[in-house]
């Protein structure tokens, strides 16, 4: 028996079971998560399977656009600017689960909420984001909740923290870092150290400050073109980069951060003093995946799906999108355009017996905003090839590029993405780039 056939015949007896089931909480389609990439699936879904037949599980109030969290940070936008009611952003006709997830059995086709409640499925998707873990640098809880010093752009409850440390930074060290582990938005770390040094230089503290990048990462941004323009950027603002350093440790009794120096063999760090600290904290999978019993994930707890149709390598009924898979692509929300709609044709092909032939590129994107009118705009694959949408050169820090950060990008998203009809710029770079060739 060929693939596609043993494929059609594991899909039939996974709905056979299903409808059997004498759960009555069975959905055609569930999908765990109300972030960027649930939404924007579970609106496509209810386009075609109608009322009842899909489930989406949310526990938050609200959704936030938190790429927006850089401009909130830098005083240009405020945190409700970002922000929605769940039930105006879920489409009207999914059934909203307001639980969070307890655990996954993809061998039974369910889902248990916290509340003890099962959900059981002929097709799932999984796009519960990504997790943030505050505690894994020691001192960290703490020095956020009570040194006023002490910011990071990455949590709801602490992003207003950040504009209010900037206007009050009267000089010092200014330490800006990125973690040793997965991110969401990796571009984000360095934003709001470039809008600080503009503010500070703006206000007369910058000549009194020395301002420090410790990544733990060898190069300052994964795709070498963009690499090589921020390299300038830094230059230019005389912004001393420390690679290879890794945050484990805040006291804000003594107002000092450690870190690890990872090219070290014997463990050791190196402690800075601080008088403005913007912490990019240790990320993970979701604890209810890594804890997962089911072999639905990889060694690091990611949702292990195929990078291309973005369907699950071990149970085709599932598929992953967003932050919470290991596609190896950065973890924006502009990757999720480039990949739902992909995952929603290699739904359907899989609904009809068909084998998945999606080709997701691993497009993603990270507006560089470089100061309070500037943003270097990179696009780039799977590859770290740039793969960029307009007939420029979207390396050089532009003003136009700014403004599609600032006030484009929030439209698209609320307006297209979230509501299903968004698949990201490749439709309009080809027709642009057809144009150009004309």
């Amino acid at each position: 028996m060929n693939h596609r056939a043993s494929q059609r015949v594991l899909v039939q007896l996974v709905r056979s079971y299903s409808n059997t089931s004498k759960d009555v909480n069975h959905y055609k389609l569930v999908v765990a998560g109300g972030g960027t990439g649930g939404c924007s699936v579970a609106a496509r879904a209810c386009k075609t399977f109608g009322q009842g037949n899909v489930a989406i599980i949310e526990p938050a109030d609200y959704h936030y656009y938190q790429p927006m969290w850089t401009l909130v940070g830098a005083g240009v936008k405020t945190v409700d600017q970002s922000a929605m009611p769940m039930e105006r952003v879920l489409p009207k006709a999914c059934d909203h689960h307001k639980q969070k997830i307890s655990e996954f059995d993809p061998d039974k086709n369910t889902v248990t909420l916290e509340n003890g409640q099962k959900l059981s499925y002929d097709y799932l998707v999984v796009g519960i984001g990504i997790q943030i873990n505050l505690d894994k640098v020691e001192g960290l809880v703490d020095a956020l909740n009570n040194d006023p010093t002490v910011c990071t752009n990455y949590r709801r409850e602490y992003v207003t923290k950040t504009y209010p440390a900037i206007q009050n930074f009267k000089g010092g060290n200014a330490i800006f870092t990125f973690p040793n582990t997965p991110i969401k938005c990796a571009g984000a770390p360095q934003k709001i150290m470039y809008l600080a040094d503009e503010y500070w230089r703006k206000h007369g503290v910058r000549d009194k400050t020395t301002m420090l990048y410790n990544t733990s990462l060898g190069v300052i941004f994964g795709v070498k073109k963009y690499a090589e323009r921020l390299l300038k950027v830094v230059d230019r603002k005389d912004i001393k980069i420390n690679f290879k350093r890794n945050l484990i440790a805040v006291d804000p009794a003594t107002k000092s951060a450690t870190f690890q120096l990872l090219d070290s063999e014997s463990g050791e760090t190196e402690k800075y003093n601080y008088d403005f600290l913007h912490v990019a904290p240790p990320m993970s999978a979701p604890d209810v995946l890594k804890n997962s019993t089911s072999p639905i994930t990889d060694g690091a707890g990611f949702l292990d799906v195929n990078k291309e149709t973005l369907q699950h390598k071990t149970y085709p009924n599932i598929f992953g999108i967003g932050d919470c898979t290991n596609v190896p692509t950065a973890k924006t929300a502009a990757a999720v355009a480039g990949q739902n709609k992909i995952l929603y044709n290699s739904l359907q092909q899989v609904i009809a017996g068909q084998t998945p032939d999606g080709k997701y590129d691993g497009y993603t994107s990270c507006p560089l905003i470089t100061g309070y009118s500037t943003c270097i705009l990179a696009e780039f694959d799977f590859n770290g090839e740039p793969l960029e949408t307009f007939p420029v050169d979207q390396g050089k820090e532009r003003r136009t590029m700014y403004h599609m950060k600032k006030d484009i990008m929030p439209e698209i998203y609320w307006r297209m993405l979230l509501k299903g009809h968004w698949s990201g710029p490749k439709t309009y770079r080809k027709m642009l780039h057809l144009g150009m060739s004309k």
